[in-house]
Protein backbone atom coordinates (compact mmCIF):
# COMPACT_ATOMS: atom_id res chain seq x y z
CA UNK A 1 0.00 0.00 0.00
CA UNK A 2 2.82 2.29 0.87
CA UNK A 3 5.01 1.32 -2.07
CA UNK A 4 1.58 2.36 -4.30
CA UNK A 5 1.44 5.65 -2.74
CA UNK A 6 5.05 6.83 -3.01
CA UNK A 7 4.56 5.52 -7.11
CA UNK A 8 1.50 7.71 -7.04
CA UNK A 9 3.24 10.74 -5.70
CA UNK A 10 6.23 10.32 -7.66
CA UNK A 11 3.73 10.26 -11.45
CA UNK A 12 1.86 13.20 -9.69
CA UNK A 13 5.11 15.30 -8.83
CA UNK A 14 6.82 14.50 -12.15
CA UNK A 15 3.48 15.63 -13.88
CA UNK A 16 3.34 19.10 -12.55
CA UNK A 17 7.16 18.93 -13.14
CA UNK A 18 6.60 18.92 -16.50
CA UNK A 19 3.71 21.31 -16.49
CA UNK A 20 6.23 24.29 -14.72
CA UNK A 21 8.55 23.37 -17.09
CA UNK A 22 6.46 23.44 -19.95
CA UNK A 23 4.72 27.50 -18.36
CA UNK A 24 8.81 28.28 -17.43
CA UNK A 25 9.72 27.94 -20.97
CA UNK A 26 6.94 29.95 -22.52
CA UNK A 27 7.58 32.91 -20.23
CA UNK A 28 11.50 32.55 -20.51
CA UNK A 29 10.45 32.88 -24.33
CA UNK A 30 8.42 35.72 -24.00
CA UNK A 31 10.68 37.64 -21.77
CA UNK A 32 13.31 37.38 -24.43
CA UNK A 33 11.17 39.00 -27.65
CA UNK A 34 10.25 41.59 -25.00
CA UNK A 35 13.63 42.36 -24.31
CA UNK A 36 14.83 41.77 -28.30
CA UNK A 37 11.89 44.48 -29.13
CA UNK A 38 13.47 46.76 -26.68
CA UNK A 39 16.74 46.25 -28.32
CA UNK A 40 15.72 47.44 -31.60
CA UNK A 41 13.60 50.51 -30.18
CA UNK A 42 17.37 51.18 -27.98
CA UNK A 43 15.81 51.08 -24.95
CA UNK A 44 17.41 49.02 -22.08
CA UNK A 45 21.14 48.11 -21.08
CA UNK A 46 23.15 45.19 -22.03
CA UNK A 47 20.47 42.11 -23.66
CA UNK A 48 22.02 40.03 -20.34
CA UNK A 49 21.22 42.03 -18.07
CA UNK A 50 17.87 43.27 -19.35
CA UNK A 51 17.09 39.38 -19.59
CA UNK A 52 17.89 39.42 -16.27
CA UNK A 53 15.65 41.98 -14.96
CA UNK A 54 12.48 41.20 -17.25
CA UNK A 55 10.21 39.73 -14.72
CA UNK A 56 8.50 37.31 -17.56
CA UNK A 57 11.98 36.03 -18.09
CA UNK A 58 12.95 35.94 -14.55
CA UNK A 59 9.45 34.46 -13.76
CA UNK A 60 9.92 31.51 -16.14
CA UNK A 61 13.69 30.81 -14.84
CA UNK A 62 12.26 30.46 -11.21
CA UNK A 63 9.10 27.89 -12.70
CA UNK A 64 12.16 26.09 -14.31
CA UNK A 65 14.04 25.54 -10.86
CA UNK A 66 10.38 24.71 -9.35
CA UNK A 67 10.38 21.91 -12.24
CA UNK A 68 13.60 20.76 -11.31
CA UNK A 69 13.11 20.47 -7.92
CA UNK A 70 9.57 18.64 -8.10
CA UNK A 71 11.15 16.28 -10.53
CA UNK A 72 13.94 15.54 -7.76
CA UNK A 73 11.14 15.01 -5.23
CA UNK A 74 9.49 12.51 -7.93
CA UNK A 75 12.85 10.69 -7.72
CA UNK A 76 13.37 10.15 -4.15
CA UNK A 77 9.53 8.48 -3.89
CA UNK A 78 9.65 6.60 -7.13
CA UNK A 79 11.89 5.01 -9.15
CA UNK A 80 13.37 5.91 -12.50
CA UNK A 81 11.54 3.91 -14.75
CA UNK A 82 8.39 5.22 -13.76
CA UNK A 83 9.22 8.69 -13.00
CA UNK A 84 11.04 9.69 -16.00
CA UNK A 85 8.85 8.21 -18.74
CA UNK A 86 5.94 10.91 -17.56
CA UNK A 87 8.12 14.15 -19.08
CA UNK A 88 7.17 13.01 -22.25
CA UNK A 89 3.97 14.87 -20.86
CA UNK A 90 5.86 18.55 -21.74
CA UNK A 91 4.99 17.92 -24.94
CA UNK A 92 1.38 17.40 -24.68
CA UNK A 93 1.41 20.33 -22.27
CA UNK A 94 2.92 22.72 -24.64
CA UNK A 95 0.35 21.42 -27.19
CA UNK A 96 -2.20 22.55 -25.15
CA UNK A 97 -0.84 25.58 -23.96
CA UNK A 98 -0.52 27.02 -27.29
CA UNK A 99 -3.55 26.02 -28.74
CA UNK A 100 -4.92 28.33 -25.10
CA UNK A 101 -2.10 31.39 -25.66
CA UNK A 102 -3.05 31.60 -29.78
CA UNK A 103 -6.72 31.01 -28.74
CA UNK A 104 -6.67 28.06 -31.52
CA UNK A 105 -7.67 24.80 -30.75
CA UNK A 106 -5.69 22.03 -31.55
CA UNK A 107 -6.17 20.11 -35.21
CA UNK A 108 -7.66 16.06 -35.10
CA UNK A 109 -4.28 15.11 -36.17
CA UNK A 110 -2.85 17.05 -32.61
CA UNK A 111 -5.41 15.29 -30.66
CA UNK A 112 -4.88 12.27 -32.27
CA UNK A 113 -1.24 12.24 -31.37
CA UNK A 114 -2.05 13.30 -27.61
CA UNK A 115 -3.97 10.41 -27.06
CA UNK A 116 -1.28 8.11 -28.22
CA UNK A 117 0.99 10.02 -26.22
CA UNK A 118 -1.21 9.69 -22.85
CA UNK A 119 -2.33 6.13 -23.61
CA UNK A 120 1.59 5.19 -24.94
CA UNK A 121 2.91 6.81 -21.40
CA UNK A 122 0.22 5.40 -19.50
CA UNK A 123 0.74 1.89 -20.37
CA UNK A 124 4.61 2.19 -19.90
CA UNK A 125 4.49 3.80 -16.34
CA UNK A 126 1.61 0.95 -15.15
CA UNK A 127 3.67 -2.00 -16.44
CA UNK A 128 6.75 0.35 -14.92
CA UNK A 129 4.74 0.72 -11.40
CA UNK A 130 4.18 -3.16 -11.66
CA UNK A 131 7.41 -4.33 -11.95
CA UNK A 132 9.99 -1.68 -11.27
CA UNK A 133 11.76 -2.20 -8.21
CA UNK A 134 14.06 0.52 -6.17
CA UNK A 135 17.67 -0.58 -6.16
CA UNK A 136 19.96 -0.95 -2.80
CA UNK A 137 22.93 1.97 -2.97
CA UNK A 138 25.93 0.28 -4.24
CA UNK A 139 29.39 1.54 -5.05
CA UNK A 140 29.43 -0.43 -7.73
CA UNK A 141 26.03 1.16 -9.28
CA UNK A 142 27.90 4.33 -8.95
CA UNK A 143 31.01 2.86 -11.01
CA UNK A 144 29.26 1.67 -13.26
CA UNK A 145 27.26 5.07 -14.19
CA UNK A 146 29.89 6.78 -13.63
CA UNK A 147 31.82 4.69 -16.63
CA UNK A 148 28.96 5.22 -18.77
CA UNK A 149 28.48 8.69 -18.32
CA UNK A 150 32.57 9.09 -18.83
CA UNK A 151 32.37 7.14 -22.09
CA UNK A 152 29.67 10.05 -23.68
CA UNK A 153 31.33 12.52 -22.74
CA UNK A 154 34.22 10.96 -24.79
CA UNK A 155 31.67 10.23 -27.48
CA UNK A 156 31.24 13.64 -27.27
CA UNK A 157 34.58 15.34 -27.76
CA UNK A 158 34.73 12.97 -30.49
CA UNK A 159 31.72 14.44 -32.10
CA UNK A 160 32.97 18.06 -31.76
CA UNK A 161 36.43 17.39 -32.79
CA UNK A 162 34.67 15.85 -35.94
CA UNK A 163 32.52 18.93 -36.05
CA UNK A 164 35.64 21.12 -36.79
CA UNK A 165 36.22 19.71 -39.64
CA UNK A 166 32.93 19.06 -41.49
CA UNK A 167 29.09 19.22 -39.98
CA UNK A 168 27.59 16.83 -38.36
CA UNK A 169 23.97 16.12 -39.01
CA UNK A 170 21.39 18.09 -37.14
CA UNK A 171 19.91 15.18 -35.31
CA UNK A 172 23.20 14.11 -33.50
CA UNK A 173 22.72 17.46 -31.31
CA UNK A 174 19.49 16.19 -30.70
CA UNK A 175 20.69 12.93 -29.42
CA UNK A 176 23.70 14.34 -27.40
CA UNK A 177 21.08 16.91 -25.83
CA UNK A 178 18.56 14.46 -24.76
CA UNK A 179 21.35 11.85 -24.05
CA UNK A 180 23.15 14.14 -21.49
CA UNK A 181 19.75 15.73 -20.30
CA UNK A 182 19.13 11.41 -19.26
CA UNK A 183 22.68 11.54 -17.24
CA UNK A 184 21.04 14.38 -14.92
CA UNK A 185 18.73 12.50 -13.55
CA UNK A 186 20.46 8.99 -14.06
CA UNK A 187 23.42 10.50 -11.68
CA UNK A 188 20.70 12.35 -9.35
CA UNK A 189 19.30 9.21 -8.87
CA UNK A 190 22.53 7.33 -7.73
CA UNK A 191 22.91 9.91 -5.38
CA UNK A 192 19.88 9.69 -4.07
CA UNK A 193 19.95 5.86 -3.01
CA UNK A 194 23.32 6.32 -1.34
CA UNK A 195 21.42 9.37 0.15
CA UNK A 196 18.77 7.08 0.99
CA UNK A 197 20.89 3.81 2.02
CA UNK A 198 21.19 3.05 6.14
CA UNK A 199 24.74 2.20 6.24
CA UNK A 200 25.91 4.99 3.78
CA UNK A 201 24.22 8.21 5.29
CA UNK A 202 25.52 7.41 8.82
CA UNK A 203 29.02 6.63 7.53
CA UNK A 204 30.39 10.62 6.96
CA UNK A 205 33.87 9.37 6.48
CA UNK A 206 35.95 10.05 3.23
CA UNK A 207 36.05 6.49 1.96
CA UNK A 208 35.68 4.94 -1.57
CA UNK A 209 31.84 5.16 -1.60
CA UNK A 210 31.44 8.56 -0.50
CA UNK A 211 34.22 9.48 -2.91
CA UNK A 212 32.42 8.09 -5.88
CA UNK A 213 29.05 9.85 -4.87
CA UNK A 214 30.75 13.68 -5.04
CA UNK A 215 32.14 12.56 -8.26
CA UNK A 216 28.56 11.83 -9.58
CA UNK A 217 26.89 15.10 -7.60
CA UNK A 218 30.00 16.92 -10.29
CA UNK A 219 29.23 14.62 -13.19
CA UNK A 220 25.36 16.28 -12.24
CA UNK A 221 26.76 19.66 -13.30
CA UNK A 222 28.62 18.36 -16.18
CA UNK A 223 25.62 16.49 -17.37
CA UNK A 224 23.59 20.03 -16.72
CA UNK A 225 25.78 22.47 -18.67
CA UNK A 226 26.58 19.55 -21.69
CA UNK A 227 22.45 19.39 -21.94
CA UNK A 228 21.89 22.79 -21.98
CA UNK A 229 24.80 23.24 -24.60
CA UNK A 230 24.09 20.40 -27.01
CA UNK A 231 20.10 21.13 -26.35
CA UNK A 232 21.07 24.89 -27.35
CA UNK A 233 22.40 23.12 -30.73
CA UNK A 234 20.04 21.47 -31.46
CA UNK A 235 17.52 24.24 -31.81
CA UNK A 236 20.09 26.51 -33.98
CA UNK A 237 20.70 22.82 -36.27
CA UNK A 238 16.83 22.11 -36.24
CA UNK A 239 13.51 23.56 -36.97
CA UNK A 240 11.83 23.94 -33.38
CA UNK A 241 8.96 21.21 -33.83
CA UNK A 242 12.05 18.36 -34.64
CA UNK A 243 14.51 19.36 -31.58
CA UNK A 244 11.61 19.37 -29.48
CA UNK A 245 10.38 16.38 -29.98
CA UNK A 246 13.72 14.53 -30.89
CA UNK A 247 14.94 15.60 -26.97
CA UNK A 248 11.46 14.47 -25.82
CA UNK A 249 12.03 11.11 -27.32
CA UNK A 250 15.63 10.60 -26.52
CA UNK A 251 15.91 11.71 -22.98
CA UNK A 252 13.47 9.61 -20.98
CA UNK A 253 14.38 6.30 -23.61
CA UNK A 254 17.76 6.80 -22.23
CA UNK A 255 17.11 7.36 -18.80
CA UNK A 256 15.26 4.29 -18.86
CA UNK A 257 17.52 2.21 -20.38
CA UNK A 258 20.12 3.30 -18.07
CA UNK A 259 17.89 3.04 -15.07
CA UNK A 260 16.80 -0.66 -16.17
CA UNK A 261 20.63 -1.62 -17.30
CA UNK A 262 22.99 -0.19 -14.79
CA UNK A 263 20.61 0.62 -11.88
CA UNK A 264 18.74 -2.58 -12.37
CA UNK A 265 15.47 -1.42 -11.70
CA UNK A 266 13.66 -3.64 -14.17
CA UNK A 267 15.84 -6.74 -12.69
CA UNK A 268 13.49 -9.70 -13.17
CA UNK A 269 10.70 -8.10 -15.40
CA UNK A 270 9.05 -11.23 -16.84
CA UNK A 271 8.73 -11.33 -20.60
CA UNK A 272 5.51 -9.82 -20.72
CA UNK A 273 6.55 -6.84 -19.42
CA UNK A 274 9.31 -6.06 -21.93
CA UNK A 275 7.09 -6.89 -24.61
CA UNK A 276 4.73 -4.07 -22.78
CA UNK A 277 7.98 -1.49 -22.77
CA UNK A 278 8.47 -2.19 -26.21
CA UNK A 279 4.87 -1.90 -27.43
CA UNK A 280 3.82 0.98 -25.12
CA UNK A 281 7.21 2.63 -25.65
CA UNK A 282 6.66 2.29 -29.93
CA UNK A 283 3.08 3.78 -29.12
CA UNK A 284 4.47 6.99 -27.26
CA UNK A 285 7.19 7.38 -29.48
CA UNK A 286 5.16 7.07 -32.57
CA UNK A 287 2.66 10.04 -30.80
CA UNK A 288 5.21 12.80 -29.96
CA UNK A 289 6.49 12.20 -33.90
CA UNK A 290 2.61 12.58 -35.00
CA UNK A 291 2.50 15.85 -32.74
CA UNK A 292 5.57 17.28 -33.92
CA UNK A 293 4.39 16.89 -37.06
CA UNK A 294 0.57 17.68 -37.00
CA UNK A 295 1.36 21.41 -35.09
CA UNK A 296 4.63 23.91 -35.32
CA UNK A 297 4.87 23.39 -30.69
CA UNK A 298 8.55 24.72 -30.84
CA UNK A 299 8.10 28.63 -29.31
CA UNK A 300 6.53 27.96 -26.19
CA UNK A 301 8.80 25.26 -25.31
CA UNK A 302 11.68 26.12 -26.58
CA UNK A 303 14.75 24.69 -24.56
CA UNK A 304 17.94 26.48 -23.89
CA UNK A 305 16.77 30.19 -23.77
Amino acid sequence: MLRDLSLLDGIALALASAAAMTVGNLLRVRGVHSVEEQARAGVGGTPSKSLVRDPTWAAGALLLVVAILLQVSALVVAPLVVVQPVTVSALVFSTLLTAVVTKRPPTARAVRAILLCVVGVAAFVAVAARVGTEPVGRAVDLVAVLVVFVGALGVAVVVHLIDRRRSMPPLVWVVLGGTFAAFVAVLGKTVILQVQSPSIAMNLSWNVTNTLTMACIMGIGVAVASAFHFARRAYVSNRSDVALAGLTIVEPAVAVALGAAVLHEAAGAPAWAVAAFLGSGTVAVGGVIALSRSTEVGEPSRAGV
